[in-house]
């Protein structure tokens, strides 16, 4: 039986969020990525707490350029986001996907915004 991609993606999630786990210290930073859009979360899995989120769609600066110019800016974003809750590192939950393009944008945005993972 052939998986589809998106069974594929699932089962590679699976794979990994087994040693990927977000505490109030150190928080999960899990990527979704749409065929238009690009997401980011900050979690903290012992509580199960969203601290913050930042989206491609309501952050202005991720409104104009390329994709991967606005998961750069989306990345950039949730760094400030967890600097104001006085986050310094987090846990890259890359959900699945492949750590190349607009997933490997934001991580690099997120890192010149001071995160540390």
């Amino acid at each position: 039986m052939r998986l589809t991609k998106q069974q594929r993606r699932i089962r590679i999630k699976s794979r990994s969020r087994k040693s990927v786990i977000g505490t109030p210290a150190r928080p999960r930073l899990a990527v979704f990525r749409s065929n238009k859009e690009i997401y980011a979360q900050l979690i903290d899995d012992l509580s199960s707490v969203t601290l913050g989120s930042v989206t491609s769609l309501n952050n202005k600066d991720a409104k104009t350029g390329a994709k991967i110019e606005q998961a750069t800016a989306v990345g950039k974003s949730i760094a400030q986001v967890a600097k104001d809750k006085g986050i310094q590192s987090v846990v890259f939950d890359r959900n699945g996907y492949l750590y190349h393009g607009r997933v490997k944008a934001l991580a690099e945005g997120a890192r010149e915004g001071g995160l540390q993972f």
